[in-house]
């Protein structure tokens, strides 16, 4: 993984953190919309920094010290408490359909958020997208880089290196493989000139390649569209994303590698790189985020929405509700499964810093 600016990270918390609060407001609304008592709305977990409680309403708003989280408390929703079969703005006391209204409610507002974010991004900031280019052209020069500062520049064309021609990525791979990190001459065609610029390729500390800093054969833009193909796009676009997930979720499963699967820690940095690149790319990237979000919490999982609305949905054909303790143990014990999964996740990322 890269260092980025403590700026950028900390827009990358922000823009996460956003992408919770979406999520539990949408969990908060549905129940305050079905008479459910919500009793605290909480934007991070650990020691409160603000907390305010509207006069007549029963819900606490409070801010803590960790941003990355939040949670709704909604009254008599955990299967362990005492339920009183006469308290109207009890979860447990309102029918399934409200119930699983109020559950699905916290998805369903990550998968509107994604398609608001797509709609604007359509109408203001424009879709990230790639014009082709002859392979061996730049598209882009990247900051901070050997290209960079070697003064290379979009349009160029980087004829050979070391003496060795390179009409493509292909080729320029495998000559900066073999060379290494040693000094190496390229020849540039800039318009009807030809000019010799000698690069020392880094190490990127993501992937452990050699780079220099260009991306060859396509140029990144910006393309707005009208109000009505932006709208059909953010219709049909988070489906898409999801569907790709889940292709993506296959190949994994296929190939038995989780390289892939990223932390907090691993998103916090992709966004934080993003906005090095453009503010279009940062909103792009939180929309593939708000997505992956709202059908993770889906799918059917203990101590997830989806895991609840399994029960729900069982209750719904059987018309009997679970037994409370076992739905209870069983959300116990797949938190504590999720958690195990997450502290190895992040473990991994974490030493990608390190290493």
């Amino acid at each position: 993984m890269s260092w980025s600016s403590p700026l950028n990270v900390a827009i990358a918390i922000l823009g996460i953190s956003l992408l919770v609060i979406i999520h539990e407001a949408g969990h908060y609304f549905a129940a305050r919309a079905f008479g459910m008592r919500v009793l605290r709305f909480s934007i991070g977990l650990g020691p409160t920094l603000w907390k305010y409680q509207p006069k007549g309403s029963p819900t606490t708003f409070q801010v803590c010290a960790l941003p990355l989280l939040a949670y709704v408390q909604i009254d008599g929703m955990n299967p362990t408490e005492e339920v009183d079969p006469d308290d109207p703005g009890l979860y447990a006391n309102k029918g399934v359909f409200a119930r699983m209204v109020t559950i699905f409610a916290g998805p369903f507002a990550n998968y509107l958020a994604a398609s608001v974010m797509i709609f604007a991004l359509g109408l203001v900031g424009g879709y990230p997208d790639y014009i082709k280019l002859a392979p061996n052209e730049v598209g882009q020069v990247h900051e901070n880089t050997p290209a960079a500062k070697a003064g290379l520049r979009e349009g160029d064309r980087i004829i050979s290196a070391h003496g060795i021609p390179t009409p493509g990525i292909k080729q320029l791979v495998g000559i900066n493989t073999a060379r290494g990190t040693e000094p190496t001459v390229y020849v540039i065609q800039r318009g009807d000139e030809r000019i010799e610029r000698t690069l020392v390729p880094e190490r990127d500390a993501k992937t452990g390649r050699l780079i220099l800093g260009v991306t060859l054969g396509a140029r990144l833009t910006y393309t707005t569209v009208p109000a009505a193909q932006a709208a059909e796009k953010a219709i049909l676009a988070p489906w898409q994303m999801t569907v790709a997930t889940f292709e993506a979720i296959g190949s994994m499963i296929e190939r038995r590698n989780a390289d892939n699967v990223q932390s907090v820690v691993g998103m916090v940095d992709g966004l934080a790189d993003s906005i090095k690149t453009a503010p279009q790319q940062y909103v792009a990237l939180l929309i593939s985020l708000s997505v992956a979000l709202g059908l993770f919490n889906l799918l059917p999982i203990p101590a997830l929405d989806g895991g609840r609305l399994m029960f729900l949905g069982y209750e719904l054909i059987t018309r009997r509700r679970a037994n409370e303790r076992v739905e209870a143990m069983i959300h116990t014990v797949g938190l504590l499964l999720l958690l195990g999964v997450l502290v190895l996740v992040i473990a991994k990322d974490v030493m990608k810093f390190f290493t």
